[in-house]
């Protein structure tokens, strides 16, 4: 039997956070339904509204945490990159179930939202009966399965530019085509104007504790043309060759590294360093 609570509005399942901190919130349940464990008190947001729609403002697509990857993927306002990878995820029914904020609140560095999240300099609104506050996505992961989020705290948005992620890159590489968990995933944003670099983010998901963002080495080739972005080429590689300190997990962490590497010129690449 499970035990836990029902929220229908964000003001009553503020109220039943602060006052069961220890209920562990979800909406879709699909990480939860394969774990064993007993005696663990629940939260189900799954009928909270507020929590469930896609807006936008003069910055921001704003995701609700309990959208569905489904209801994302149907929805014109979300940036074909975040597309690209929530239609990775699972399988249908996952997608139909599994929510923006579960995939976060997870904790996990192979969440493929997250990675998207990471690239994009997305930020999160978190809410409790006592306020709200809005964090980065990269100071929200404080570690494998650690979390910038009071006992009291609901994840209630991620908030994505609206602007900057129409040139990217992304790649997912698991054991198999499809319900792949994945071993090393990729994404990357670029932009340019006046004929230098603007931007240029890369993150790397699923070989660390958290996703892997070094915005000191993307700052080497900010400002400069595209020719001089290519004499820096190597040096940036190897910079992020020496960086990049990575876990094992399905496979070697020298194996990540050097898929890591290969996709990381690979981006450059199609920018055209």
């Amino acid at each position: 039997m499970v035990n836990g609570y029902a929220a229908a509005s964000l003001q009553e399942a503020l109220e039943l956070r602060k006052a069961h901190p220890e209920a562990v919130p979800y909406a879709g349940g699909t990480d939860l339904m394969v774990e064993n464990r007993p005696g663990v008190t629940y939260l189900f947001l799954n009928k909270v509204p507020e929590l469930k729609a896609i807006a936008e403002d003069d910055q921001y697509i704003r995701i609700g945490a309990g959208v569905t990857f489904t209801e994302a993927l149907a929805d014109d306002r979300v940036p074909q990159l975040m597309k690209e990878a929530v239609s990775r995820i699972a399988a249908p029914a996952i997608r139909n179930a599994g929510t923006f904020g579960g995939n976060l609140g997870n904790g996990s560095a192979k969440a493929d939202s997250v990675l998207i999240e990471f690239a994009a300099d997305a930020k999160l609104r978190l809410v409790s009966l006592g306020g709200e506050r809005v964090v980065d996505v990269d100071k929200f992961y404080l570690g494998r399965k650690k979390l910038d989020l009071a006992p009291d705290e609901l994840i209630a948005e991620v908030l994505l530019p609206k602007t900057g992620l129409e040139q990217y890159y992304y790649q997912k590489v698991g054991g198999r085509e499809a319900l792949a968990i994945s071993r090393v995933s990729f994404a990357g944003v670029f932009a340019e104007k006046d004929g230098k670099i603007t931007n240029i983010a890369a993150a790397f998901g699923a070989v660390s504790d958290t996703v892997l963002r070094f915005k000191d080495l993307e700052a080497m080739l900010l400002g400069k043309t595209i020719e001089e972005a290519k004499a820096l080429k190597a040096d940036y590689l190897a910079a992020y060759g020496e960086r990049m300190q990575l876990t094992r997990g399905r496979v070697s962490a020298e194996y990540r590294k050097t898929v890591c590497l290969n996709l990381l010129g690979a981006f450059l690449e199609a920018q055209g360093i």
